[in-house]
Parts: structure tokens; C-alpha cells; sequence
């Protein structure tokens, strides 16, 4: 069939050519027309040539899934243990997880692997699952949501809860369930333990209906602390290791540097309450605010401060301005996190 057609559009263009020629009596003219039509002809036979075995393939079923819809499967399909439901079809997570506890005990737990994709959110993949982002973040060691990377995967298990580890020896289901305020009989069934079994530091139990401190779930999603300055500015300095711009050496860099007009109005990133105010050589005129589970916060090369030793602030106290003083090359403010004595990147905490 293929050749008789190639036969036919060859006559035709022949035919074609044959006329043209007529008209066309000079070498350069019909030199032309043949490039014309050889071009034609190969885009004829190649277009007639994919019909053709697109017309085969469609009528023999080669080359694709036929069913519509998303496959069928039964909770038997799937092992006990760690199983990716991720793929198998959308939205099937969510349903899964909310069939399996009638198909077993609804204390017992198993665990599923998740693959994040572009544009997936912690909140968002909980609540397909059926658990809580609090799950999601203590089962996988989450310590900075926004971090969270594309192909990255997850453990998520079949009941929502978090992970605790013993603080020390003598704790019992019974006591973590009730610092918790969740089921003393739930927490030791989901572990295979006694209520009143003696556990010892270090061992880490999966706490059913638990959730996360408030502290701890907005230090991890980013939302602690709010941004010392609230009109324009711009980042001239990140947090880590610089090149000095007095002494061109490698150096870290303790903080964040948010250069803003002399004079913008600074506030305290969190409610606290200030300890020190003064004047150095290198951050001039400076604020350190102390905040709650071990966080401070330093306040540096301040033209004006507005606070004092001992005074009570909150996230809208105005406590200073910006400046030039001490070791600056120009008018920002030079913000630094500490926890527990240890600096931390302010950026992961900032609103």
C-alpha cells in the first residue's frame, strides 16, 4: 500500500514538473523546482507514512495503558511495613489512610513513604494523609519547613502523633502520655508496652495524638520571630562566612545586615524583655533583648536608642533607630539570633 502511494504522488509531481518546465525554460529556474518538489515529496511520504502507522498501532493496542480512570487495589496489596502509596494513584492516599484503621486496630500503627514533588507543603501532605504536620515534621527530624526538597521523601505513619524521647530513667507510657494529655492506654498499645513500664533515658517513643510545642512548631515553619524593621530596606550581608570589608580576611559573619535609611524605626522581633544596652568600638550603639526557651537577640549600630535595661518589650516596641555607628560602612542594622549562647541564621526564623 505504502509503495503504490509513493508511486502515485511521484506521477504527480512528475506531472508538476513537467508543466513548470514549460514556463520556466532557464537551468536556474528548473533547478529550483526540483528542490522544490524533492522537498515536497519527502514531507508527503513521511506525514503519509506516520498516518499510516499511527492508523496500525491504534487498531492493534500497541503503545498504551487502555483503561481509564486509576487502577483498582485492596489494602491486601500493599505490605505492612513502609509502603509508597505516592504514585499508585491521586488523591488515593488520603482514602487509603482512612479505610486502613478499620481494616486493623485502630491503635496500631504502620508507615507509609511519601515523595515530595514541586509546589508540595508540609500542612498540605498532612492533611492528604490524614495526620497532622506536627506527624510529619517530628517522624522525619524536620528542623526548617522551608527547606523542604523537591524528590526529598517521607515517612509518614497511619495515626497522627510525634515522636518523644525519654528525658529520664523511670518515665512509664503512662507519665509521657500524661505530660501530653493524650491516652495512657493508646500510647503503650501503639508501642507494645505496659503503662507502667520503666523506660530508660534516650529511648524514643511514637506518642499517639501528641502534637508539638508552639515554640518549637513556629521556630521550625519560620515564624518565631517578626522582622526588626518593617519599611524598606535590603540585605547587604547574610549570615556565615564573608569576606571583611575592613580587613578583606575570611570571617564569619555573626547576623544579618539590613541596610535601611539613617533614622528608620527599629522594633523587637519578639516579646522579651532588654538586658543590655551600650556603646562598643564594633556594634556602637546596640540592644540585646532575652526571649523565652533560650533565645536572645542583638540590636547593633543603632543613631538612637529608645529603650532601657530591664524594660518589658514586645514584637510593636519601637526600641531604636538605624545608624552608622561603631565598625559600619554605611547606615543598616545589624541583627543577630542566639540560642542557648549559640548563634543560629536569623533568615530561618523571620517571619
Amino acid at each position: 500500500m505504502l509503495k503504490l502511494l509513493k508511486k502515485i504522488v511521484a506521477d504527480m509531481i512528475r506531472y508538476i514538473r513537467e508543466k513548470i518546465y514549460a514556463l520556466i525554460p532557464s537551468r536556474t529556474g528548473r533547478i529550483a523546482v526540483n528542490s522544490i518538489a524533492a522537498f515536497c515529496f519527502g514531507v508527503a511520504v513521511c506525514a503519509t507514512g506516520v498516518a499510516i502507522t499511527n492508523s496500525i498501532q491504534a487498531h492493534s493496542g500497541v503503545g498504551g495503558l487502555e483503561t481509564t480512570g486509576v487502577p483498582q487495589f485492596t489494602i491486601d496489596m500493599l505490605p505492612h511495613a513502609e509502603t509508597s502509596i505516592a504514585d499508585v494513584a491521586p488523591n488515593a492516599a488520603h482514602e487509603l489512610m482512612q479505610t486502613f484503621p478499620e481494616e486493623k486496630n485502630a491503635d496500631e500503627i504502620s508507615y507509609f513513604t511519601y515523595r515530595v514533588k514541586s509546589g508540595d507543603m508540609i500542612g498540605i501532605i498532612a492533611d492528604n494523609y490524614g495526620v497532622t504536620q506536627d506527624t510529619i515534621i517530628s517522624v522525619n527530624g524536620i528542623r526548617q519547613s522551608r527547606l523542604l526538597q523537591v524528590g526529598q521523601y517521607l515517612k509518614i505513619p497511619s495515626i497522627p502523633g510525634i515522636l518523644y524521647t525519654v528525658k529520664s530513667d523511670g518515665e512509664t507510657p503512662e507519665t509521657i502520655a500524661k505530660k501530653f494529655e493524650v491516652s495512657a492506654e493508646k500510647c503503650a498499645h501503639v508501642n507494645s508496652l505496659e503503662q507502667t513500664f520503666a523506660l530508660n533515658a534516650g529511648v524514643t517513643l511514637f506518642v499517639p495524638d501528641a502534637e508539638l510545642d508552639w515554640v518549637t512548631l513556629q521556630e521550625i515553619n519560620g515564624d518565631l520571630f517578626r522582622r526588626p524593621l518593617r519599611g524598606r530596606y535590603w540585605l547587604s550581608s547574610y549570615y556565615g562566612w564573608r569576606k571583611s570589608p575592613f580587613t578583606g580576611a575570611r570571617s564569619f559573619h555573626s547576623g544579618i545586615d539590613m541596610a535601611a535609611p539613617t533614622g528608620t524605626m527599629i522594633y523587637a522581633a519578639l516579646a522579651g524583655r532588654v538586658t543590655s544596652v551600650g556603646y562598643n568600638e564594633v556594634y556602637g550603639n546596640y540592644v540585646i533583648i532575652t526571649h523565652h526557651s533560650g533565645y536572645r537577640t542583638l540590636y547593633a549600630h543603632m543613631s538612637a536608642v529608645l529603650v532601657v535595661r530591664g524594660q518589658s518589650v514586645d514584637s510593636n516596641t519601637r526600641i531604636g533607630r538605624v545608624g552608622n555607628t561603631g565598625m559600619s560602612t554605611g547606615p543598616h542594622l545589624h541583627f543577630t539570633v542566639f540560642k542557648w549562647n549559640s548563634t543560629v541564621n536569623p533568615l530561618t526564623l523571620l517571619q
